[in-house]
């Protein structure tokens, strides 16, 4: 017999759907296409985004959730209306016109910082992230509480119960560590990189092996190239994209690695949970752990960069550097550079902390677009000590705020340190999970990584996810040991 749950449940698995079309809607638009395609493709999102608004704040859910009796649930049953509600009654504060007018904006916005990007010409995109940040806002506005900043309300769309204040306070136990370790490492680093040229198919093949050897699964998914590396996706569908430079396959290679951290977390959720709201990553940080751990912890350690080496020389012969520890301090490099995605595991959070502070700055109204591009240059040259020669390499750089992605820049950072905490419980439970890398296994990680983390979905909230699997709070500590020990050496 059906219960009122049930009937809930079917709605939103439909809502779900929906959604999933949305999202390949957007891998579409960075991938394939057409260049005359994109203001048909403004008003397909934006009509989307309307239905989708509509099914998450109208009166039929509000329905179909006011009979049900939240007293009468328990387990997932619970925590799946609790996720519903928590949208409906956040989707009900923001007016349909306004998450129209998002939509819409958005997917313009995109194009114009694509050309400005390619220009190197803030201008063409700021006229745009006008309008954007000015949307974020009057969301931002309606969304917050009393006495909550409103940049915390955007937050909450990447890391539900985040607070700024805590990041803050986070980010600044941590940025003395980072300044003084990095000052410390660059005085006796000698910088090592790779030299050579590297075909594009070749590094497909490679690419595609290593992707293979991290798990993911190439019958429900599939690699692309974009602009900019992502992962779209869940289920049962989850896709990915890469780039390729023929002088740089490590930029191929490690941001592939990164992407497939998270496609994984995503094919590995639990398939009782496909279509309902557990069948995601819980957050943002969470999702980001994934990545980070199978890019940094895993990808860029010792054990499985001898692996990698042995696998190159076969692909290319010559690398530029002659043995493996070469090869090993080139993947580790720590050197001055501008890019926020190129940059080593030391200085990334730095690039965060720039962002997460620019960004806040925005919402809250002391920094006018207008004056982004000089605060940026201002705050690049106090952290960094050196001056950004041009936009592209400076504040256009990154696709987020063309995409109204304002709140998502911290849950990078948090994600780094949730992975170093998981890092450490993991290498408890399973002490040769990283030696084994050394023969391309890392079946022993994956696994821990699936049974403590991926596969609950959003069955708990982050903070829980962190102390089910370490048995304790998350903590910046043990990033800061594994840096420090890393780091020491090279």
């Amino acid at each position: 017999m059906s219960t009122p749950f049930d009937a809930l449940l079917a709605y939103q698995r439909q809502s779900e759907a929906l959604g999933r079309i949305a999202q390949l809607l957007g891998w579409d638009h960075e991938t394939v296409m057409p260049a005359g395609s994109g203001d048909d493709r403004s008003e397909q999102m934006a009509a989307l985004a309307g239905v989708l608004h509509a099914r998450g704040s109208g009166a039929e859910l509000g329905d179909l959730l006011s009979v049900v009796d939240p007293d009468q649930l328990a387990g997932t049953e619970r925590r799946i209306f609790d996720l519903i509600q928590t949208d409906f009654m956040r989707r009900q504060k923001v007016p349909q016109d306004l998450a129209v007018a998002l939509a819409r904006i958005t997917s313009k916005s995109h194009r114009a910082w694509t050309e400005a990007k390619a220009a190197d010409d803030v201008s063409i995109f700021l006229p745009m992230l006008s309008e954007v940040v000015n949307l974020a806002r009057q969301k931002a506005e309606v969304l917050a509480d009393e006495n909550t900043p409103l940049y915390d309300a955007l937050l909450q769309d990447y890391e539900p119960d985040g607070r700024s204040a805590e990041i803050t306070e986070i980010f600044d136990n941590l940025r003395p560590h980072l300044v003084d370790l990095r000052a410390e490492v660059l005085e006796r680093n000698q910088s090592v990189s790779l030299s050579g040229h590297f075909p594009m198919e070749q590094q497909r093949a490679l690419t595609d092996r290593v992707a293979r050897v991290f798990g993911y699964d190439m019958d429900r998914g599939r690699i692309d190239v974009a602009v900019h590396p992502f992962s779209s996706g869940s289920g049962n569908d989850v896709r990915i994209t890469t780039r390729y430079d023929e002088t740089n396959p490590l930029d191929s290679l490690y941001s592939t690695i990164h992407e497939v951290g998270h496609a994984t977390y995503e094919q590995n959720v639990d398939q009782i949970y496909n279509f309902t709201p557990l069948g995601n990553g819980c957050s943002m940080a969470i999702h980001e752990s994934q990545s980070r751990i199978y890019e940094n912890q895993l990808a860029r350690s010792r054990p499985f960069t001898d692996w990698l080496f042995s696998q190159m020389k076969d692909a290319f012969g010559d690398l530029g550097v002659s043995d493996a520890d070469g090869f090993y301090r080139a993947v580790n490099s720590v050197k001055n550079g501008y890019i926020r995605t190129e940059a080593d595991e030391l200085q990334y959070n730095l690039h965060i902390m720039l962002r997460y502070d620019l960004e806040r700055a925005l919402i809250a109204g002391d920094l006018m677009v207008n004056d982004l591009e000089a605060a940026w240059n201002d705050r690049f040259r106090a952290d960094f000590g050196y001056a950004v020669p041009k936009a592209s390499l400076g504040m256009l750089q990154d696709i987020h705020w063309s995409e109204c992605l304002i709140g998502y820049f911290p849950t990078y950072a948090i994600g780094n340190i949730y992975a170093a905490c998981l890092r450490e419980a993991m290498l408890k439970d399973a002490p040769n999970a990283i030696d084994a890398l050394a023969e391309g296994r890392t079946d022993t990680a994956r696994t821990w990584l699936r049974e403590n983390v991926q596969q609950h979905g959003r069955r708990y909230k982050a903070q829980e996810v962190i102390e089910k699997a370490t048995g304790q709070a998350a903590s910046s500590e043990p990033f800061v040991r594994y840096i420090r020990e890393k780091f020491a050496e090279l």
